[in-house]
């Protein structure tokens, strides 16, 4: 991996020049993650925070089942306007967008009291530990006691590329140490995606509850 890529370009450039059913994690139904979001109990009203969202179809289905307080995160902006345009257009709905570095966080280290945490797509592209422990840091400084993490995470087995850019693979112990005591599993499992083209990407699904 070229040290001093510019992830920002990177993704951009990525969802300038594609359709979201060209992208090799579109999802047209994130129902395995809406069976982990119904685990939660949680209020309508409640505070969840999808990072690395994209342009993704979770933001729909969470819109669908009623909740009110959504609050999407990607460095992208170009996608954050793709999302928050067809949100607009097919709810008459607008959402709350932050674009913002986890590794570096501005606007996100002002939120309070998240929660629920979705990464369905982020924490496998840092590869350096100072990069990990920003993201570490900022769920335990921004999620509610009580509150939610879900982790879904390229397995030891998974994909060695996404995007043409190297991941870190994880298991439910690693991320289980990364969170720390305060944070109990409520549920995992192993999920193997098949993406828009046919291949199989073996996932770890996690779900941990702040205690």
């Amino acid at each position: 991996m070229k040290k001093d890529l510019d992830y920002k370009s990177h993704w951009n450039n990525v969802y300038q020049t594609k359709d979201d059913n060209q992208l090799g994690w579109y999802e047209d139904n994130p129902e395995t993650t809406m069976q982990l979001v119904a685990k939660c109990h949680l209020k309508k009203d409640t505070t969840i925070l999808n990072i690395g969202a994209g342009t993704t179809t979770l933001i729909d289905a969470l819109l669908d089942e009623g909740y009110t307080n959504i609050i999407a995160n990607d460095l992208s902006q170009v996608a954050l306007e793709k999302l928050q345009d067809r949100i607009q257009k097919k709810y008459n709905h607008t959402i709350n967008c932050i674009a913002d570095d986890l590794t570096n966080p501005k606007e996100l280290n002002y939120l309070q009291n998240v929660d629920l945490w979705i990464d369905r797509a982020v924490l496998h592209f840092f590869l350096k530990v100072e990069e990990q422990d920003a993201y570490f840091n900022l769920i335990q400084k921004i999620v509610s006691k009580d509150g939610y993490v879900f982790i879904a995470v390229f397995s030891l087995d998974g994909a060695e590329k996404c995007c043409g850019l190297e991941l870190q693979h994880y298991n439910i112990e690693m991320l289980q140490k990364r969170l720390g005591k305060e944070f109990k599993l409520v549920d995992s499992f192993n999920h193997t995606y098949i993406n828009p083209f046919g291949g199989e990407r073996p996932y770890v699904y996690t779900l941990f509850k702040k205690e």
